[in-house]
């Protein structure tokens, strides 16, 4: 039998078939789509019940530091929710769903804060790390520094200038703050601020080379402030500029020349509270000064800390006991210099200025200059810098003023008092613990056995 295409009638079925498809298509489409949203909110809810229910952890120890009077309290425990210190005292509530954390025959304190270092530099040639390695490179190394010191028990930093990688360290900051790589709570100031010629400039160089400072260029308050806007732009909490530069030391005098004067100093400060830079706040101006008259000029303009302070006159130093400034010695800096420098005759300078400087701090101790604490860590191995607390307790201090100095001055440098630097109710759960009694042996602050810094623990036993 012949088989006669009809082809409309065959057109017609092919059309009802292809809208049949498209039909169970569209309705597929619309049902996926359903699931997929369900599925979306059922996550997200599943999220926020996740979130309302924050971890509770109870940390226990043998003693626990209270900073604020410089005395053990035991034993120590500290309740924990979410990223906060929910109580602390010898004995706190253990709800029903809560971690113990017990630690033993240990001390329970609050994270170490070091208010000079420097994530970006490493143990070598500085000069040849900012000329031979790349911006990307020096970031990458900044990440692995900040884990280290986070590790070592330091949940709290200033970033003294990134010598010459910019604001590099504001994405640092913004990676530790979202969670991407672990690190201290940061403050950052971008680059350094520096005259032509000056402290970090690249003296020594082929000039035809045309080799930058480490540091911003700023030749007078104008370009001081416009410098300063523009690093605030990019994200500086504060500003670090050098104000002396470079020393000398012969015979057992120190001299060293300023690059600014008083009045361009009062200018950076002025600019600095424009922004929100007052007293406490973490964002107003840090001095590299070692010496007169550099570290008058700066005291008078009202800056936040002096760091190195190598030499205060006795005004200098009265004013900054009235004016509530910090000088921030960075001893242990000092110290891996001489024990690391080229030749015997470079240690012996450095152990000789090392000396003068340690006289100097008990002048300035005597005097009633507030002290925070600061390594200067970074041509020295990250992790390694509560080392600087040992030479301040060797040159002068006792270790419960030196712990104040580190954790409640350091606190109210960085714009952080009444978040951290004690283990109380409502501040952060920034919590380390230590082998031993820091108030009787300080050198136990260098073998940090646990680190917990907003409630997360990144170090245990």
């Amino acid at each position: 039998m012949d088989c006669q295409v009809n082809w409309k009638v065959l057109e017609g079925a092919r059309y009802r078939l292809f809208e049949r498809v498209r039909y169970a298509a569209g309705t597929m489409k619309k049902l996926l789509c359903g699931l997929v949203a369900g599925f979306a909110v059922t996550a997200i809810c599943l999220a926020q019940d996740a979130g309302s229910a924050k971890h509770v952890v109870v940390l226990r120890a043998a003693r626990m530091l209270d900073v604020s009077v410089g005395k053990m309290v035991a034993p120590g425990e500290v309740l924990v929710e979410g990223e906060k210190i929910v109580a602390a005292g010898t004995h706190v509530e253990r709800p029903a769903r809560a971690e113990v954390i017990d630690l033993g025959d240990a001390t329970l304190m609050p994270g170490l804060i070091d208010a000079h270092v420097h994530l970006f530099l490493h143990p070598g040639a500085e000069d040849l790390q900012t000329v031979q390695e790349s911006v990307p490179e020096r970031t990458l190394i900044a990440a692995g520094a900040a884990k280290a010191d986070l590790m070592a028990g330091f949940t709290a930093e200033r970033d003294m200038g990134t010598e010459g990688a910019g604001c590099a360290d504001v994405a640092v900051r913004n990676a530790i703050n979202s969670g991407l790589i672990p690190g201290p709570r940061m403050r950052v100031s971008c680059n350094a601020v520096d005259l032509t010629g000056g402290h970090e400039d690249a003296i020594g160089y082929n000039p035809a080379q045309k080799v930058l400072s480490n540091a911003d260029y700023a030749d007078s308050s104008d370009e001081i402030v416009k410098v300063m806007r523009e690093q605030r732009k990019g994200g500086a909490d504060f500003t670090k500029i050098y104000e002396t530069g470079r020393d000398s030391f012969r015979d057992g005098e120190f001299q060293t020349p300023y690059q600014y004067t008083e009045a361009e100093l009062a200018a950076a400060v002025k600019e600095a509270e424009r922004t929100g830079g007052g007293v406490g706040s973490g964002r107003g101006v840090a001095v590299h000064a070692t010496g007169e008259p550099g570290t008058g000029f700066a005291v008078a303009a009202g800056v936040a800390s002096v760091d190195h302070a190598y030499q205060l006159s006795d005004a200098t130093m009265k004013a900054m006991k009235d004016k509530q400034i910090y000088a921030v010695p960075t001893f242990a800096i000092a110290e891996y210099f001489a024990e690391h420098a080229a030749t015997p005759a470079r240690a012996e300078w450095d152990r000789k200025e090392q000396a003068y400087h340690a006289a100097e701090f008990k002048k300035q101790l005597a005097a009633g200059v507030p002290m925070a604490v600061g390594s200067d860590v970074g041509p020295f191995p990250h992790g390694t810098q509560a080392r600087e607390l040992e030479l301040m307790v060797e040159f002068g201090m006792k270790p419960a003023a030196v712990l104040q100095a580190d954790l409640l001055n350091g606190a109210m440098l960085l714009g952080w008092t009444g978040k951290i630097g004690e283990l109380k109710a409502g501040y952060f759960a920034d919590v380390i613990a230590v082998p031993g009694n820091p108030l009787e042996d300080i050198s136990v602050t260098t073998k940090v056995e646990f680190v917990m810094k907003d409630g997360v623990v990144y170090k245990r036993p």
